[in-house]
């Protein structure tokens, strides 16, 4: 039994404390939020997790320091642009050479750092890994098969991380591309926006599938560039979670570009879903790296038009539609005229 401690209370993070217990492993969850605290020592229900009840052996706590102390692992399960402050408050009560597990996904857009790298970064001495793939809280909750991918620089760190979460109905995979794990995460948000867009434009699955095909594309050829493997963006970090996000109900990006797709404005639609939608934090920071890398992404290009720029989704589908002609593969050879 492992003594871990989950840092973020929201459902992602909630979902794993519950699974990470029922794995027979010793679990607090902590939330800088004292209302979030009382509310979930009082009903043992998170609001957005209607279905999931908390186990009663699962602490969950506002300190800071007793979560921290003598931990065999902390999972930092905050949203992406919090993982900075949250991970400097840490810093007081770490241990050296404590593992970090980064479950959130995103890129800050102000550096362009990956979460790992802003882990190391205020938490020196740290060993670090993420935990990614297609896996929906609202499902991992309720114990329904998923599947994930455990990366980190060493692989004694990645193999521990996959010995606590693995179980019959939550199945880890180990990797060492911990740059291609991350980039495919959190680029795959933008993405989704834009498939969701096309759904609230009432698009077919024609376009769906074009926006997926056409998306991992762009995050391939970026991440590539920036240093992941190709294998990487073929697996379940990189065309598996775009698949799940672009296509479930679950996704809060998806949901969100849905809205946006039916003419509402970015503000109206992270109102509406209430919950932190990754993809738009990912956006800008997606297209100030293709820029960077000097790698085309007209599917980011064209969402961040619509995120910030006021475009209409429909006008930024014809962009799309309408680019210069292409072949799909610049690689391959043709045969002699």
């Amino acid at each position: 039994m492992a003594k871990i401690s989950v840092i973020g209370a929201g459902t992602w993070g909630t979902a794993l404390a519950i699974l990470l217990h029922g794995n027979g492993n010793q679990v607090t969850i902590w939330s800088a939020l004292s209302g979030e605290v009382e509310e979930l020592n009082s009903t043992r229900v998170h609001r957005n997790l209607p279905k999931a009840r908390i186990p009663s052996e699962i602490e969950i706590t506002g300190d800071l320091k007793s979560a921290m102390e003598e931990r065999d692992l902390l999972v930092l399960a905050v949203p992406s642009v919090f993982v900075r402050s949250t991970a400097r408050r840490m810093r007081e009560f770490l241990r050296p050479g404590q593992i970090v597990v980064n479950v959130a996904k995103g890129i800050e857009e102000d550096t362009l750092k990956t979460l790992t790298e802003i882990i190391e970064e205020e938490l020196p001495g740290v060993q670090v890994a993420a935990l990614s793939g297609p896996s929906h809280a609202e499902e991992v909750s309720l114990g329904l098969p998923t599947t994930c991918v455990a990366a980190a620089h060493k692989r004694h760190v990645a193999e521990y991380v996959q010995s606590l979460f693995m179980s019959r109905i939550f199945r880890v995979y180990t990797s060492p591309d911990l740059k291609g794990v991350e980039l495919g995460g959190s680029l795959k948000n933008v993405i989704a926006l834009a498939a969701g867009m096309a759904d609230g434009l009432g698009f077919g699955d024609n376009t769906k599938a074009a926006l997926i095909t056409r998306g991992i594309a762009e995050i391939g050829r970026l991440g590539i560039e920036m240093g992941g493997r190709a294998e990487t963006f073929a697996g379940l970090t990189g065309i598996g979670d775009l698949i799940v996000t672009c296509a479930s109900m679950h996704s809060r990006n998806r949901r969100a570009g849905i809205l946006m797709g039916q003419g509402h404005t970015m503000e109206e639609a992270m109102k509406e879903v209430n919950m932190v939608v990754e993809g738009v934090h990912s956006a800008k920071a997606a297209l100030a790296l293709s820029r960077r890398y000097g790698v085309s992404m007209p599917i980011v290009e064209q969402v961040n038009a619509v995120l910030f720029d006021g475009q209409p989704a429909r006008e930024s589908v014809t962009e799309l539609m309408l680019r210069d002609k292409r072949i799909e593969n610049a690689g391959m050879d043709w045969e002699e005229d």
